[in-house]
């Protein structure tokens, strides 16, 4: 059969597709200086769950403390549940789909989110943005960094920054 080869060229690939979808999902959040989104992805790029950083379910988010400075009772840390948490509790099929899965998140995950994502049986991290590097590409990890990585490297969870760099991409919300 001979090859047409009429698609377009510039169509987004998986991970830029996963991704944009991560970020999206940040939109949704309301903490006023990190948002971060997780999108988690079958072995043949189904999109199994999203979710993103906020209040927990019932949590009034106008009564969160969204603060990051103070007391612990005083500050988010105490109460928000991370994107990466909210999508693996948001997924509602069998949990055997999530064994194998991958998940993009826009930020690397802290030691907690890398535990629930060990424990669900996803093996692999894709994210966006590790801001524990400085520019000159040192690394300045905070022992919340060393020990995700540390319980990934043991576990078998495979772990890469995505190669996208400052790529725009629009959406225009428009009835045609």
């Amino acid at each position: 059969m001979k090859e047409i080869n009429k698609q377009r060229k510039d169509y987004l690939s998986w991970n830029e597709y996963f991704m944009a979808i991560a970020k999206l999902s940040a939109m949704r959040s309301k903490d006023p200086s990190t948002q971060v989104g997780a999108c988690i992805v079958s072995g043949d790029n189904r999109i199994l769950s999203i979710g993103y950083n906020g209040a927990p379910n019932g949590f009034l988010d106008s009564n969160f403390p969204w603060e990051r400075n103070g007391d612990m009772l005083n500050t988010k840390y105490a109460f928000v549940c991370h994107g990466e948490m909210n999508a693996i509790l948001n997924y509602r099929g069998s949990r055997k789909e999530l064994e194998g899965a991958k998940i993009y998140v826009d930020l690397f995950p802290c030691n907690e989110c890398a535990k629930l994502i060990i424990q669900a049986g996803i093996k692999e991290v894709i994210y966006l943005s590790d801001k524990f590097k400085d520019k000159d590409g040192s690394l300045k990890e905070t022992d919340a960094v060393k020990a995700s990585k540390l319980m990934f490297d043991n576990c078998g969870v495979k772990y890469y920054q995505v190669d996208i760099e400052n790529q725009e991409i629009t959406i225009k919300l428009e009835k045609k």
